[in-house]
């Protein structure tokens, strides 16, 4: 089944300043398409409209994800459906450990998809779990550990990613997902979104400011945004312009 995101004309808000102004955007499983733009262009904040993020508020018109209105939805409800996102700055939530949390998500994804599915066990979680952590190339003692505390900014980058991999999300919103990384830890990050898109064929939306991500995660689409609309659209060799000569030229 090929899973379309259709956003159109959509407006949204944070504490009642204007931020998205009008966004049109169609996403299909198997594409990435990379978002850039100046800092307060609106990136993050499409990311957290599209996820349901309460301090974000969305004004004027839609965002389906196969034909379903995301912005009607909870966010778990939103998740449910396949919608997943790799936050910018992943907070820390002490007493609750990586391998319960997932497991929970894991189980309460499966039971909203299928009354009839069975969760899966412990041993079964565990097997999985264990793929998608040799995958980030972690170490396993990362399941006891409460989600995020005490992380590097590159152990949490990797949480999240490692959190994608379980998931196997239909839509995966990845917010400045290489933001923090050294370069060893960009190329194993970005290596492992890969893996995981060959894998299951999510469609992907990908914000970064840096060209250097895009050297192991080849986008289909790249767009630029600015104040609040996309601006520009083309193909990766976008993203290589804009490395080269900045933003200035496509701003008005």
């Amino acid at each position: 089944m090929i899973n379309i995101l259709e956003i159109n004309n959509l407006h949204a808000k944070v504490e009642n300043l204007k931020i998205l102004k009008g966004i049109d955007l169609k996403i299909k499983s198997g594409e990435i398409h990379a978002i850039m733009g100046p800092n307060g262009s609106g990136k993050s904040t499409l990311c957290n409209v599209l996820m349901g993020h309460p301090k974000y508020k969305a004004t004027e018109g839609t965002a389906k994800l196969n034909g379903k209105n995301l912005l009607t939805l909870d966010p778990n409800e939103r998740a449910n459906l396949g919608v997943f996102m790799a936050f910018q700055h992943p907070i820390e939530i002490p007493g609750v450990t990586i391998g319960n949390f997932l497991r929970l998500a894991k189980n309460a994804n499966i039971k909203a998809t299928s009354k009839k599915a069975a969760p899966l066990s412990p041993h079964e979680f565990m097997r999985d779990l264990k793929k998608s952590i040799a995958l980030l190339k972690t170490d396993e003692n990362i399941i006891t550990r409460s989600l995020n505390e005490g992380f590097s900014g590159g152990e949490k980058k990797k949480a999240e990613i490692m959190q994608m991999a379980v998931l196997e999300p239909k839509i995966a919103l990845l917010d400045e997902i290489d933001s923090g990384l050294d370069i060893d830890a960009l190329k194993i990050t970005a290596t492992a979104i890969m893996e995981i898109f060959k894998k299951t064929k999510p469609a992907i939306l990908l914000i970064t400011h840096y060209q250097r991500i895009l050297n192991y995660i080849t986008p289909n689409f790249v767009h630029i945004m600015s104040e609040g609309k996309i601006i520009k659209s083309g193909d990766r060799k976008l993203a290589l312009e804009i490395e080269k000569h900045g933003y200035q030229k496509y701003l008005k």
